[in-house]
């Protein structure tokens, strides 16, 4: 087999070229479900920073993009991948990557109505 021929199966058998939607919109969900349970976790008073308790809504907040970004990516890859699952075109990973980002985003959302909470409460 020549180089070119090497080359060309290479091409066919791809790097993950297929999957990288998938894989991308599952890290940046996965990044927003543990922004969200850190939040979570401090709002609730469970880990405690130097500058005191503190009410998680920045968290809150990066969780929810995160998350929806996640869901975003994946719906767009859903949208534009061929095949069905099974086929190594990442639907399934996509389908998986959405079901993370929306956890992220009801994380997020939680810690989010419980810093309003605090925040009018005093």
């Amino acid at each position: 087999m020549s180089s070119s021929g090497a080359l060309v199966m290479a091409a066919d058998l791809g790097t993950g070229n297929e999957r990288a939607g998938a894989v991308l919109a599952a890290v940046v969900g996965l990044i927003g479900v543990v922004i969200g349970a850190l939040a979570l976790a401090r709002a609730t008073g469970r880990i405690r920073t130097g500058k005191g308790n503190g009410s998680g809504r920045n968290g809150a907040i990066a969780a929810v993009a995160m998350g929806l970004a996640g869901v975003a990516l994946a719906g767009l890859h859903l949208a534009t991948s061929s095949g069905g699952v099974g086929t190594g075109n990442g639907r399934a990973g996509a389908m998986v990557a959405m079901a993370v980002g929306l956890i992220g985003v009801i994380l997020g959302g939680l810690t989010w109505a419980r810093s309003r909470r605090t925040v009018l409460t005093g």
